[in-house]
């Protein structure tokens, strides 16, 4: 594990857990970015579209495609911001609340799973390095560029 560079093993798990998310959501005809995406609305208030993708940290282009086929399904509905004239809420459907739920119950099991089988003090440790690698790729701090 020494000679791997930390890059290799966050994108190798990354992509086992996004395999793994994406095996549990084709049972249900879904996919793990609609599970996201799910998650990431507001269940009661909606979420206004422009603040989606940030909150998701998703391109709007990819976010579009999956809202339209999220539409289609059934899943959510596009109402009228009432605060802002101009600007459009993404409310869940009652399927949409029945996907968002499942989807939630599997992070909630995979997170389970990790806690019984790492201690808390190894999972901060974990914390702290990722949120001090997004910090400084945040802060350009690798590749500076001025240079």
């Amino acid at each position: 594990m020494k000679d791997k560079t930390i890059d290799y093993v966050l994108r190798t798990t990354w992509l086992a857990v996004n395999k793994m998310y994406n095996e549990e959501a084709a049972k249900f005809e879904s996919t793990m970015a609609t599970g996201f995406t799910l998650l990431s609305i507001d269940p009661e208030k909606g979420t206004p579209s422009t603040a989606l993708g940030p909150k998701m940290g998703m391109e709007a282009t990819s976010l579009s495609r999956i809202l339209k086929t999220m539409e289609t399904r059934g899943l959510i509905e596009r109402k009228p911001n009432p605060e802002d004239g101009r600007g459009v809420l993404i409310h869940l459907t009652e399927f949409g609340r029945k996907k968002r739920a499942y989807s939630k119950e599997k992070v909630i099991t995979f997170n389970d799973a990790i806690r019984a089988n790492i201690s808390e003090e190894k999972l901060n440790h974990f914390y702290e390095v990722a949120e001090l690698i997004n910090e400084m790729i945040s802060n350009k701090k690798i590749y500076n560029q001025d240079k």
